[in-house]
């Protein structure tokens, strides 16, 4: 199991959204813990060694580093807006 680390961004990010969205996104953050990459993960072009996968209309911004085993989460935001 990896261990999962909200940086500051990714906790303020969540504060914003309805509960409703951040139990959907909780779970999806979960399940990196065990799979920190799902077939549906993406790497982002813009930014190097940074992964996304989707949840609903929301991306999750992370990085893994495998010695650690770590899951780093470094923003969650619309889908709109994660590549700004």
């Amino acid at each position: 199991m990896y261990r999962i680390e909200l940086q500051r961004r990714a906790q303020q990010d969540l504060r914003r959204l309805p509960p409703k969205i951040v139990r959907q996104l909780e779970g999806k953050v979960d399940s990196l813990a065990g799979t920190p990459r799902p077939h549906d993960s993406a790497r982002v072009v813009s930014m190097p060694n940074v992964l996304r996968v989707d949840s609903g209309e929301y991306r999750i911004l992370y990085e893994v580093d495998d010695s650690p085993e770590l899951v780093v989460i470094l923003r969650i935001r619309h889908r709109r807006e994660a590549y700004r």
